[in-house]
């Protein structure tokens, strides 16, 4: 598999375009344990997008991403695959809950707000890329702007020694910004101009919602809403960082960051549809049912193509990605409706979760939980050890709780590791004993109790 350094936008987009399915799933691997069938799916949509581009403007028009269906338990890794997907990508992301939206005319978020936050996270996400290609040159403005603070100009037009103060000038600006670099200055107090952050004490709700209107209120009056400046005292080096700042929202030019925000999100956006099942029913009931079959209806056209008004403009839905899950205990995928149900033509099912997958989940992945306890007890000085059997015994007692009570997935093991290890974490600061070793034995002995009584491990773990 090639490996890639990072580098500028093009340099990464060329990279993605060479990782086939295979790699994809492999790359997934490192974060997701099993469900294969899943990130195989997944791997060939974000495929057949980067195929997409490589095709005619008219044809590629045409070509509509396959929009996916997962079905399965709690915690068996759905959103953590979209997440990795999306990251792998670069695509702006975002996650939502379908059953936070509601029809329109109840009270809830308008279906539409999802493209209005995608774009917000697109925008954040092409600034900061941006900030990275001016950082270098917003500290030498924000270090000369410093330098002028520490060592004020003096007047000398029509002075006879003009050329020698000007470069006695010069030395000792050399020598100030050598000590500033050194940090030498750092504690000294400068005088600094700074833009007051002031809020308006009301807000204007019109039928296209808040977020709408505040932008516009601030662009037609500049002068009210954040524009005023105030001296401040600070020391040179939280000046430092406030000149970088401002130096960075000036070099940057947001005209382009916005332009290049919204073709992301129109061409490469991922939207992560969760509890997509609690939605899923058709009409015939009363009281909160009545509203589902109407959320879908509203999600329909943005998932068929829609074109929706932002305050950055007008953006196509066309071509984001819709990776929709859930559970679907009561309901099935056919209780969508069935506009809703050709619009996600894959539908994949993931596993629940075996013994075997626990024991991976604690050792294999980049970030697992054993290696983020172990490194969180190394900032206090233990060593902490997990031998093979005490992973064993833990997943073991993770698929009996889940089996015996509510199955809930991979998180019972945060439950589980949080109970085995609540006695060294809390005494972990007081310990002589650096060296700490977890076996089947210990973890019997703080567990066992609580799984043997089911009452109580309903409560506990």
């Amino acid at each position: 598999m090639a490996i890639y350094l990072p580098g500028t936008i093009e340099e990464e987009q060329a990279a993605l375009d060479d990782l086939t399915p295979r790699e994809i799933v492999t790359e997934l691997d490192k974060y997701v344990v099993g469900q294969h069938e899943a990130k195989r799916a997944v791997a060939i949509a974000l495929r057949n997008r980067m195929r997409r581009q490589k095709l005619t403007p008219e044809l590629a028009e045409e070509v509509m991403p396959k929009n996916i269906i997962m079905i399965g338990p709690t915690g068996v890794g759905k959103t953590e695959i979209a997440r990795r997907l999306a990251k792998l990508a670069n695509s702006p992301f975002l996650k939502v809950e379908a059953s936070k939206f509601t029809e329109v005319g109840y009270v809830g978020r308008d279906v539409e707000s999802m493209i209005r936050d995608l774009i917000e996270i697109s925008i954040e996400m092409v600034r900061e890329e941006k900030l990275e290609d001016v950082q270098d040159k917003a500290e030498l403005n924000a270090e000369e702007r410093l330098l002028d603070l520490l060592l004020p100009a003096t007047p000398t037009s029509g002075d006879p020694s003009q050329p020698i103060l000007a470069e006695s000038n010069t030395r000792t600006r050399e020598k100030l910004r050598q000590q500033l670099r050194e940090g030498k200055l750092d504690e000294r107090i400068v005088e600094l101009e700074v833009r007051e952050k002031s809020m308006p004490a009301f807000e204007i709700i019109s039928n296209q919602g808040i977020e709408e209107m505040d932008i516009n209120m601030k662009d037609m009056l500049p002068n009210i809403f954040g524009q005023r400046t105030k001296k401040r005292k600070m020391k040179v080096s939280e000046a430092f960082d406030y000149l970088i700042a401002e130096e960075e929202q000036r070099l940057i030019d947001m005209d382009q960051v916005t332009r290049v925000a919204v073709e992301r999100v129109e061409n490469s956006g991922i939207i992560f549809l969760d509890e997509i099942d609690k939605i899923a029913g058709r009409e015939g009931g009363h009281g909160p049912d009545v509203s589902r079959e109407g959320v879908q209806r509203d999600i329909l056209p943005i998932v068929e193509g829609t074109t929706i008004n932002t305050r950055y403009g007008m953006v196509r839905t066309d071509h984001i990605l819709f990776i929709a899950a859930g559970a679907f205990h009561v309901s099935k995928p056919s209780d969508l409706i069935p506009e809703l149900q050709g619009r996600f033509p894959i539908r994949v099912e993931l596993k629940s979760l075996t013994v075997d997958d626990f024991i991976k989940i604690l050792t294999e992945p980049k970030s697992s939980l054993v290696k983020q306890y172990t490194a969180l007890l190394e900032t206090e000085g233990i060593k902490l050890e997990f031998t093979r059997d005490s992973l064993e015994q833990i997943a073991n007692f993770a698929a009996r709780v889940n089996e015996t009570t509510e199955n809930i997935g991979a998180r019972r093991l945060h439950t589980i590791m949080e109970r085995v290890l609540d006695e060294i974490s809390f005494s972990a600061p007081e310990l002589t004993e650096k060296d700490v070793k977890i076996d089947a034995a210990y973890v019997t002995k703080t567990l066992a109790d609580v799984v043997k009584d089911q009452d109580l491990s309903r409560y506990i773990l």
